[in-house]
């Protein structure tokens, strides 16, 4: 009998159907595979196991766990599986941790909870877990706040969370997406230690093929609600029977066609639209006691660099090595300790809010999290407009809606859109919605940070094109930062290493991911998912296990 088995699962919420007739098992000690767009269904197959789903949600089938029926659970036994016999890894989290308790804490409370251990036993156990998903205890004390943390350590902290009781199940919905290549290939070679030493199940939720082809055993690919196709990984992505299998795998490896064109690269005899120069940013160490102080922490360390009109830049580096911060600086929302910024030749570093109002609105920003990043109760007219305070003079009201309308036919929405609010949109669409809002302005350079991370291989495909359709229709200039060398390599002409603080390498994108010269770098290409790579080696463990 399989640890988890799902028959004819349906799903709808308030009458409007998410799920039919959805089929899945996992045995223990297998790690099944759960691919599809956004909206697929995926998530939702994962709730309806862990029984979180919303009230007006009604469910059908047989979903069994370990002989245990959980469609006819009560909330008290599911508390008793949830955390303990099932563990769950949620893709944003920000959200899955509590803000106003210490990392120490959060680990620590299933662990009481579920094993009756006292405080001491406990934090001895999630110090050891913590340090476990590359968390030491002397860099990553148990006295941390979330958000001390960057967003692959933060996700770090929800893997020792869900891992912390050994589970025979673990749900893992996208549990890489914030994390850089290094750090993923470590957290994804945690897991399978886990499922090979415990014999636990692993349901790996996740939109990255080259992913789930070194990690799946057997994978399901779902579309619109259904399961589009099912079978062992190897023959399942090599062959690539059913039409939308070929389609996500074509989706994974898109490159723009910009990228393909070398007469498309900028002029290198125009002048610098931004200047980086000397920048370092130091912060002061936390309070460890009343009289007791941490020494300051240098996040960014004597950067420089440049990026001309038209130009298209990225920077790459593992969680942590200090990206964002820079990012933030660039915008001038965050000043440096030393160093100098200049954009368009002005120097922004002391400048007050009403000097830069010039430069901000010519330098915009698309964030990672596109849902995060809009205030729900408000409609898309507004919320693509917000930039529009920055122009002189202000638009009226009816030349507002017709720049917003603008800015949403060039990122491919409708002009009715606007009158829509953000939840009424794809994750995808949302996307859009920011690279709209960022181009309203029209600014010349716009500074993406991890802009399609959280997005699906088709989504992301489509935003890539749009990225390079703007800067060839429009000639902006991007400041690209990521982790995902794919997506480097497919829209960026130069890219910039980070490690550390420091820019340790940099030169033409494909020169320094095909022959990178920094240690640094070197570890980034080594670590970076390759779906053809990852089936080979598969191949290669599946010949030596049956030699």
């Amino acid at each position: 009998m399989s640890l988890l088995e799902i028959e004819n699962l349906r799903l709808s919420i308030g009458g409007t159907p998410i799920l039919n007739d959805v089929d899945l098992s996992i045995g223990a000690g297998e790690v099944l595979g759960l691919v599809g767009e956004s909206g697929s269904g995926k998530s939702m197959t994962a709730l309806t196991v862990m029984q979180l789903l919303p009230q007006a949600a009604r469910a059908s089938g047989r979903v069994s766990f370990d002989g245990f029926d959980i469609l006819s659970a009560n909330e008290w036994q599911m508390n008793q599986l949830r955390g303990d016999d099932i563990g769950m890894v949620f893709q944003e989290p920000m959200t899955a941790l509590n803000p106003v308790k210490t990392i120490g804490e959060q680990v620590a409370e299933g662990i009481r909870w579920h094993t009756g251990a006292n405080r001491r036993d406990a934090e001895d156990r999630a110090r050891k877990m913590l340090e476990r998903v590359g968390l030491p205890q002397h860099l990553f004390p148990l006295s941390r706040y979330p958000h001390e943390l960057s967003g692959g350590q933060r996700q770090r902290v929800v893997i020792a969370i869900a891992c912390a009781l050994n589970p025979k199940l673990l749900i893992a919905d996208e549990p890489t997406t914030a994390l850089d290549v290094v750090l993923q290939k470590q957290i994804l070679e945690l897991l399978r230690d886990l499922v090979d030493e415990n014999r636990m199940g692993l349901l790996l939720i996740s939109h990255d093929l080259a992913v789930v082809a070194d990690m799946a055993d057997r994978v399901t690919i779902m579309r619109n609600g259904m399961v589009a196709e099912a079978g062992e990984t190897v023959a399942t992505l090599s062959e690539q029977k059913h039409p939308y299998t070929r389609q996500l795998a074509q989706a994974s490896v898109h490159v723009p066609a910009r990228a393909e064109a070398p007469a498309s690269r900028p002029r290198t005899d125009r002048p610098p639209l931004l200047e980086v120069t000397g920048v370092t940013r130091d912060y002061p160490g936390r309070w460890t006691s009343l009289f007791s102080r941490e020494k300051p922490f240098r996040a960014v360390d004597d950067v420089s660099f440049s990026i001309r009109e038209g130009q298209s830049v990225a920077l790459v580096g593992r969680s942590g090595c200090g990206k964002s911060t820079l990012a933030r600086i660039v915008l001038a929302l965050d000043r440096p300790t030393a160093g100098s910024i200049r954009f368009r030749g002005e120097e922004l570093t002391g400048l007050s809010e009403v000097a830069l109002k010039p430069a901000r609105r010519d330098m915009q920003v698309v964030f990672q999290d596109p849902y995060g990043s809009f205030n729900p109760r408000h409609r898309v007219e507004r919320l693509v407009a917000e930039p529009l305070h920055l122009a002189d003079p202000a638009p009226s009201t009816e030349e507002r809606r017709e720049l917003v309308a603008r800015a949403l036919a060039e990122v491919g929405l409708a002009r009715g859109d606007m009158d829509k609010y953000p939840h009424e949109f794809s994750g995808g669409q949302r996307q859009r919605l920011s690279i709209a809002r960022a181009l309203i302005t029209r600014p010349k350079l716009i500074v993406c940070d991890e802009p399609v991370s959280a997005l699906d291989v088709s989504i992301r495909a489509q935003v890539l094109d749009l990225f390079a359709d703007l800067n060839q229709r429009l000639g902006v200039a991007y400041l690209f930062i990521t982790h995902d060398l794919t997506v480097a390599r497919a829209i960026t002409d130069d890219v910039l290493v980070m490690h550390e603080g420091r820019i340790v390498e940099r030169g033409a994108t494909d020169e320094v991911l095909a022959r990178p010269s920094s240690e640094a770098g070197r570890l980034l290409v080594e670590a970076a998912p390759d779906l053809d790579r990852a089936l080979a080696a598969r191949r290669a463990r599946l010949a030596a296990a049956t030699a």
